[in-house]
């Protein structure tokens, strides 16, 4: 996996975060560096050791799938992808106006499920996951901080095309996976 796949799966991936983000923005009347400096610090760590952890769970089983490793990557961004694109069509819930752990928490949690699936596909396709994890945090970081201040200046108009985005992208990496390995690309 080359580095523009792996910043088009960062970004892909941090889509969701930086919707939130976006919300989290809304949810304040004054956005400080504090606040994007908080919600970057939470999604981006999320957003980094959940494909850690995927890969370490991946590792563990993916000899028993060589064969069929390829299918796996495509399916699970798939999923993920046609996911994001249906929850960029729903109507958004409220966002809780604070910036503490009790409400940070489950959305970093909720916003970095998909990397867990993308970090059980890093398993299967060898990537280098300390290089893989740091780029995937750091470029969810900086989105999510942007995606705080954006949300206070502009509203939410951005927060569904950014979950239709990032769904189109991991859609079409996991095509591009598997077409790879088919020898057609």
């Amino acid at each position: 996996m080359g580095l523009t796949d792996l910043f088009l799966i960062a970004v892909g991936l941090s889509m969701d975060a930086f919707a939130v983000a976006i919300c989290k923005g809304l949810s304040v009347k004054k956005v400080t560096i504090k606040h994007g400096l908080i919600v970057g610090a939470y999604f981006g760590g999320f957003q980094a050791g959940m494909p850690l952890l995927g890969y370490l769970l991946g590792s563990s089983f993916a000899k028993y799938i060589e064969a069929f490793d390829h299918w796996v990557a495509f399916v699970l961004l798939w999923i993920i992808g046609i996911n994001m694109i249906r929850e960029s069509r729903e109507q958004g819930e409220e966002v809780n106006a604070s910036f503490g752990l009790k409400a940070m928490l489950p959305m970093a949690v909720a916003t970095s499920i998909d990397a867990l699936a993308v970090g059980i596909s890093f398993a299967f396709m060898r990537v280098q996951i300390g290089w893989a994890v740091l780029f995937i945090g750091v470029i969810t970081f900086t989105l999510s901080a942007i995606g705080v201040k954006l949300g206070n200046h502009f509203g939410a108009k951005y927060k569904s095309k950014a979950e239709l985005f990032g769904g189109i992208v991991l859609i079409l990496l996991g095509t591009k996976i598997l077409l790879e390995h088919l020898g057609i690309l």
